[in-house]
């Protein structure tokens, strides 16, 4: 190991691959996506520009498994949903909902500087982080909550998971596109009206 590479990496016992998606996360949280070079990250992480090439396939790579750490340390931060069974559904949901909107607010910025860029985008998409999505958990809370009969047993929980979702969607969507922030969507109602075509 050279010592430039030993100097970059300290005492943590990460290796250079983690060290470079840890740095590139943190420079996503810091300025976003638009404009992050190699060269950037590189410096940042105190190597040079082609070491990044012996341990990612491309930039694409490399800046896909960073949006990926970026995005747990947002929902890490957020904490966790509500569990079945817990409280009431509506409350439950509304939490869920909260959180799912809080979370992508807190990636937007990153999104937004990779509109121009598909390949990250597609990367991003197709690997696995790990953890659990927030979709992912969403669908298995409405599933749990049908499966204690505190929703309907013909709850469509595919449907009622689409459409939260998409409240959030529609807010970085709206925001990507315009440069505008949407008016924040009034949760209660969202989950009223789920729960009333829903609930048992």
């Amino acid at each position: 190991m050279s010592p430039r590479r030993a100097a970059a990496l300290g005492d943590d016992g990460r290796s250079l691959r983690d060290h470079l998606i840890t740095t590139a996360a943190r420079l996503i949280a810091e300025r976003g996506t638009a404009g992050l070079t190699v060269r950037a990250i590189a410096r940042e992480a105190g190597v040079s520009d082609g070491v990044l090439y012996n341990h990612f396939e491309d930039k694409e790579e490399l800046l896909a498994l960073a949006l990926h750490a970026h995005a747990h340390a947002v929902a890490a931060a957020l904490g966790d949903p509500p569990a079945p069974g817990a409280g009431t559904v509506a409350a439950s949901l509304r939490a869920h909902l909260a959180l799912g909107l809080a979370l992508h607010e807190g990636i937007l910025p990153a999104l937004a500087g990779l509109v121009g860029q598909p390949k990250v985008l597609a990367r991003f998409a197709g690997a696995e982080n790990g953890a659990p999505h927030w979709r992912d958990r969403l669908r298995a809370y409405l599933a749990a909550e049908r499966d204690l009969g505190r929703l309907s047993p013909s709850a469509d929980v595919e449907a009622a998971t689409a459409f939260l979702v998409g409240v959030c969607h529609e807010a970085v969507l709206t925001q990507i596109f315009t440069g505008a922030r949407p008016t924040p969507p009034d949760i209660d109602a969202l989950i009223d009206t789920l729960l009333s075509g829903i609930g048992p």
